[in-house]
């Protein structure tokens, strides 16, 4: 029988969605106000879940204390208060779209969680836009 646990999370950060190797227009023409030479930011909302046979010693799939602590370490103070573009390794020659923010975040986090147990990032850029990924 499998169960999937989740633990919420938020960081904030900044970011410019564009690509160096289109000029102005097409940028501005993609991605509009996202575009911003000078940034914007986006309070994220983060929902981690871990799916797995329960530990009957435990009774747990994954120790909820132990997730919250990668969570925070692994991806709260890489991304917290940054500006993506600037000072996260990830996204300097990717763009920091929600999409590949939720995958950068499910990499930081896969090889932390039991390789038998499935893993899915469910990130809000905002309260109506949000993507899942499961890898």
């Amino acid at each position: 029988m499998k169960v999937k646990v989740s633990r919420k999370a938020h960081f904030n950060a900044a970011h410019r969605l564009y690509r160096k190797d289109w000029d102005d227009d097409k940028n501005t023409q993609v991605f509009g106000k996202c575009n911003n030479p000078n940034f914007h930011g986006h309070n994220y909302e983060l929902i981690v879940s871990v799916t797995g046979e329960i530990d009957p010693e435990t009774g747990f799939v994954m120790d909820m204390k132990v997730l919250k602590d990668l969570i925070e370490e692994k991806v709260e103070n890489a991304l917290d208060h940054k500006n993506l573009n600037i000072e996260v390794p990830e996204f300097k020659d990717m763009n920091p779209t929600a999409e590949n923010i939720s995958i950068v975040i499910y990499n930081k986090l896969r090889p932390h969680i039991n390789k038998d147990h499935e893993l899915e990032v469910v990130l809000y850029e905002t309260p109506r836009n949000f993507v899942t990924y499961t890898g």
